[in-house]
């Protein structure tokens, strides 16, 4: 693969090349003060200094050659307007053509200067990553934050580009009145619905959405499903929407929302079907994680087929949905647990999640796949609380011939019912993109490139670690090629399998994937062995399990929507991190039964606490993952949506099969050895977390004043909440963000370790905000 640095210079418009920023020069730069550092002839304080100085000049000069440039676009469209305001007096047709051509070259010179603040604009971004992977730092989050708050921020003039918006806005309303509308007073702004049909302003459309953010709550939902955008296409490129689909978008969320229902019907009474075919209720365990353990495998060859075909693998998970569905019902009347379990085996090998993915983030059109991406999300949390529910509305008993209706086999006949319906709309509905395209590699530019862009934008957001293969990109800057990561084709190819893509997992990712394990293996543990525990404690009934599993799963998106919207915006990804971490272990904690009699309180206030947690977990542990994972996992078979489907996967069978096992222990101590392995591997996390993923101490003192001070933004944003919860939730966050300071700087100042020491340093540290956290309970409470 081409470097940035030459793909900038083969790129760049030749008038504008002395305005584009001098990337080159910069990595030189970099490389300088690397040397001048290790030779002691330079402290790292005044290269900081000295670097910031240099990225300000460099951003000054684009800046005001984008401003100079939208100035003289505004100046063309203010003297065509009164060329325009003529012709309304006296039409004349070649006049209104030939005015029409003139904003339309107006738009492809607008066009060009979108590219400019993009090649600048990933520059930018590529610069500060090297310069943190470089010297270990954290720069990246302080420049932005600091420049992008100031009042005067030249910044956010590169990212935001609202001049640019207007420009584009009278662009469109003038072309809009001139096309097949002579004589018409309405205006865009009057009829907003009706589309403007012109190449010229679609493909401004197009860049300026590639340039724009979409919502925090769509962003957020999105990186639950690990699908991202990639780079920005050139001047030249076309935007491709003819592979798009609405009805096979529909089909493929449809597909998701199936699978959901299908894995989480059957949960409310496994135990009851398991000890009517002979089995104890514990193998519930079994029959739940068999769907799981078929699912290992079909990732992997769904994932396979997904390069060449999203149809046929559609219809063959249908398929074999249908027939296993089947089996599950048919078991209860030749009694048999074995047709029950391979019944549940063809469930997961009809899963068919990698295609859905796949299918989004290769045939959706870019301006609408963060919104397929929240559906997609949305579509699994849906069908995750509407399983349980419509397990509770299954109760009943009669039967047809000799096939029994009951509410253990009724989640299998309904679920065949259903995907043969799928299946049959699928067949009449479904449009296969063209297989030309769909056998084209993915564009070499990285999908984790263009979150860390958004990332940029936002100011608030960064990768977690500075692995030790990073710090060995060549830093030569009279190369082309940018060593490790671009240096060739063959160096930036996809993984070909599951072996070469664990070799590209960096320290921090496995801390991610281990996360992600943990979380998967706490929720499959709270929701498998939830109709055996509130049984043999509570005496629930199968109606009191759906409805309790219900309201777990009806949490998702509500949750999402305030982690999204709000705390997202408040807080970072790491502090977030950390704290949902720990919120799950504090569920974790208690819900275990030591000596007091266990009641319903209890377990469902913890198992609230648990799930919660472990949701808000989920979407920032695949927004960190996203960033720290290579490029070369953002495509091909074994790509980085495979290795997180594979290590939730596995965590559920692992969970699963430790509540069989379990079982032959005795269902009084079901709960509490179930339990454990959660717990610890949670603290493994944690400690995993606070050893990969602890900040420098300098970033994390920006950090902890930054959170004190309550930039403007965030102020705004905050404003927006129940102002107690706010205030509890930022100084709990605070306080987490405190306690790593002290850790770390005792970590780096080898100083003692011991408790007492940690406590006395935090109280002093942080005692008001102790108190303030006390005083804010006390007024949310009363």
């Amino acid at each position: 693969m081409v470097a940035f640095g030459k793909k900038l210079k083969e790129r760049q418009i030749e008038e504008w090349r002395r305005y584009y920023i001098n990337y080159k020069l910069m990595k030189k730069r970099v490389k300088q003060y690397a040397q001048q550092i290790e030779v002691g002839t330079q402290d790292r304080r005044n290269v900081l200094k000295d670097f910031s100085r240099m990225l300000d000049d460099q951003i000054e000069k684009i800046v005001l050659f984008l401003l100079e440039q939208q100035g003289i676009l505004a100046s063309r469209i203010a003297k065509l307007g009164e060329r325009h305001c003529a012709l309304q007096e006296q039409p004349d047709i070649s006049q209104i053509t030939e005015l029409r051509e003139a904003y339309r070259t107006v738009g492809q010179d607008l066009l060009k200067l979108l590219f400019f603040v993009e090649m600048n604009a990933i520059g930018l971004r590529k610069i500060l990553k090297k310069f943190d992977k470089r010297f270990g730092y954290r720069f990246t989050d302080y420049y932005v934050k600091t420049r992008a708050n100031h009042p005067y921020s030249q910044l956010q003039q590169v990212f935001k580009h609202v001049g640019i918006g207007a420009v584009v806005g009278a662009l469109s309303r003038n072309l809009h009145e001139l096309q097949d509308r002579q004589g018409s007073y309405l205006s865009i702004y009057d009829q907003p619905v009706l589309p403007l049909q012109d190449p010229v302003v679609d493909s401004i459309n197009a860049a300026v959405d590639r340039l724009t953010h979409s919502t925090n709550f769509l962003n957020f939902l999105a990186q639950h499903a690990l699908i991202m955008q990639e780079e920005l296409p050139t001047i030249d490129e076309h935007v491709d929407d003819q592979r798009y689909h609405f009805m096979s978008l529909l089909l493929n969320l449809a597909n998701t929302f199936l699978y959901m229902v299908n894995t989480y019907i059957i949960v409310p009474t496994a135990d009851d079907y398991s000890m009517s075919l002979g089995a104890a209720a514990t193998v519930c365990g079994v029959v739940i994680g068999a769907m799981a353990v078929a699912q290992v495998f079909s990732s992997v060859y769904f994932s396979a087929w997904s390069n060449r075909s999203y149809f046929k693998p559609l219809v063959f998970s249908s398929i074999v949905l249908f027939v296993g569905n089947l089996m599950y019902a048919l078991a209860y009347d030749l009694n048999s647990i074995w047709i029950l379990l391979i019944g549940r085996l063809f469930c997961g090998f009809g899963s068919a999640r990698a295609v859905n993915r796949r299918y989004i983030s290769d045939c959706v059109p870019l301006k609408i796949r963060m919104q397929a991406s929240a559906g997609f999300v949305s579509a699994s949390a849906l069908g995750m609380a509407c399983g349980p529910a419509l397990a509770g509305l299954l109760q009943t008993n009669f039967k047809i011939y000799k096939l029994t209706f009951n509410q253990d086999t009724l989640p299998g006949w309904v679920m065949a019912a259903a995907w043969l319906l799928y299946l049959v709309w699928l067949w009449i509905s479904f449009r296969e993109p063209a297989l030309e395209t769909v056998n084209n590699p993915v564009p070499q530019t990285s999908n984790t490139e263009t979150v860390e862009n958004n990332a940029l934008e936002e100011g608030l957001k960064q990768p977690l670690l500075v692995s030790s293969e990073d710090k060995q990109e060549d830093e030569d800057a009279d190369q082309e090629f940018e060593g490790s990561e671009e240096s060739s084709e063959e160096s930036r190819g996809p993984a070909t399998s599951i072996r070469s893509a664990y070799r590209l997992l960096t320290p921090s990712v496995k801390v991610q994937l281990l996360i992600y394990f943990m979380l998967k293996y706490a929720m499959e543990v709270l929701l498998s062995e939830s109709s055996v525990v509130t049984t043999y404690y509570f005496g629930w009934s199968t109606s009191s399990v759906a409805i309790f599993l219900a309201c777990l799963g009806l949490t998702v998106l509500p949750v999402n929507i305030i982690v999204g919207s709000y705390i997202s915006n408040m807080f970072e990804d790491r502090q977030m991190l950390l704290a949902s971490e720990i919120m799950v272990c504090i569920g974790i904690l208690l819900s275990f039964h030591i000596i007091i009699p266990y009641t319903v309180v209890q377990y469902v206030s913890s198992g609230l606490i648990m799930f919660v947690s472990a949701e808000v977990l989920e979407g920032v542990n695949l927004s960190l993952l996203s960033r720290v994972m290579t490029s070369r996992l953002s495509r091909g078979t074994y790509n980085g949506g495979l290795l997180s489907t594979e290590a939730g996967t596995l965590a559920r069978v692992v969970a699963d099969g430790t509540i069989t096992a379990a079982g032959f222990l005795g269902q009084s101590r079901l709960l509490n050895v179930t339990l454990l392995p959660s717990l610890l591997i949670c603290v493994a996390s944690i400690v995993a977390t606070s050893t990969h993923h602890t900040p420098t101490a300098a970033g994390t003192i920006k950090r902890y004043s930054s959170v004190c001070q309550q930039p403007c933004e965030l102020r705004s944003a905050a404003a927006s909440m129940p102002w107690e919860i706010a205030n509890i939730v930022e100084d709990f966050l605070l306080l987490v963000s405190c306690l790593s300071m002290i850790i770390h700087e005792i970590k780096f100042t080898g100083g003692c370790w011991n408790v007492f020491v940690i406590m006395a340093r935090f109280w002093k540290k942080s005692s008001y905000t102790v108190l303030k956290v006390i005083c804010d309970i006390y007024d949310h409470a009363y």
